[in-house]
């Protein structure tokens, strides 16, 4: 892919988006030979081993989803049927299970889907080429984390959702990167870097907080609130160049860990989440966390 492609504008909800779309086999080529195996592996936070070792810290996430999906829907976890669209390992499913959630979830990584089967959970091994998967259930809430920066065609899944997935009312959670925000971009020019988050096939759509909003307001969802992550660029500014440089990203990873863990064990866990929305209305944050219900 490297140096044939373009990173357009796209003209309705003005993310960007990686043209021309790489076809549906060098997307699969890409997955069932890099992702979880190859040398992207690297940098996947998806890995069963990387969420076990940081177990704490996804937690932490979790259970502030946990908090905001409860909070604006209003009922109790027992009455919620939730899908996990690219699951993974579900370890999102069965830290919320244990709240009593009626969880279900669908990936297309055979492994990952017997291991959360193994576990008692609700899920089928599929591709993300329809959302329907589940064919006559409806869900209350779902929630795609990291998925669609990675889809072709982003905007008709959140429009296949919106018809076929969700209930009318449900809650629909979505997690992407914040890419080409402003700590970023300073970040690269202080170390003369180039943009590197910039990765087809792996990425192929790039979001924002204004962006986001746009594309999820402009396919059906009415927004209840958006929220970041901490803004790990900080570390670029700060002189710790830690692209290309495992060893130093691990540092970086460790103290960001600590922020937030710290945070949550004295008891400031609101403070946190404040931070983290007003952080979004800046497009600032390393991931930008979207919640809204379906019209």
């Amino acid at each position: 892919m490297k140096n044939t492609y373009s990173l357009e504008v796209n003209p309705e909800f003005k993310f960007l988006q990686i043209k021309p779309t790489p076809s549906s086999q060098e997307i699969n080529n890409f997955y069932s030979q890099e992702f979880y195996s190859g040398e992207y592996k690297k940098f996947n936070d998806s890995s069963l081993e990387v969420q076990l070792e940081d177990r704490e810290f996804y937690e932490g996430s979790w259970s502030d989803m946990q908090f905001h999906i409860l909070n604006i829907m209003k009922r109790d976890p027992k009455d919620l049927k939730i899908l996990d669209i690219g699951c993974g390992w579900a370890q999102a499913l069965l830290f919320l299970k244990k709240s009593g959630f009626d969880c279900y979830g669908f990936d297309p990584s055979p492994e990952a889907v017997q291991y959360g089967l193994s576990k008692g959970l609700s899920l089928k091994c599929s591709g993300l080429e329809s959302m329907n998967v589940f064919q006559d259930v409806k869900f209350d809430v779902v929630i795609l984390k990291n998925v669609l920066e990675h889809l072709p065609n982003p905007i008709e899944t959140l429009k296949e959702i919106h018809s076929c997935v969700l209930k009318k009312g449900g809650l629909i959670v979505i997690d992407v990167p914040n890419e080409f925000n402003a700590f970023q971009m300073a970040g690269r020019d202080l170390h003369n870097l180039s943009d590197w988050w910039v990765a087809p096939p792996a990425h192929l759509n790039y979001f924002n907080n204004d962006t986001l909003i746009n594309t999820l307001e402009g396919t059906g969802y009415e927004m209840c609130l958006t929220e970041s992550s901490f803004p790990l660029e900080m570390f670029l500014l700060f002189g710790d160049c830690y692209v290309g440089n495992g060893e130093l990203g691990k540092q970086c990873h460790a103290k960001r860990v600590l922020f937030e863990t710290n945070l949550r064990k004295l008891g400031y866990s609101d403070k946190l989440r404040s931070f983290y929305q007003e952080l979004a209305k800046l497009n600032l944050g390393r991931q930008v966390n979207a919640y809204a219900i379906s019209k």
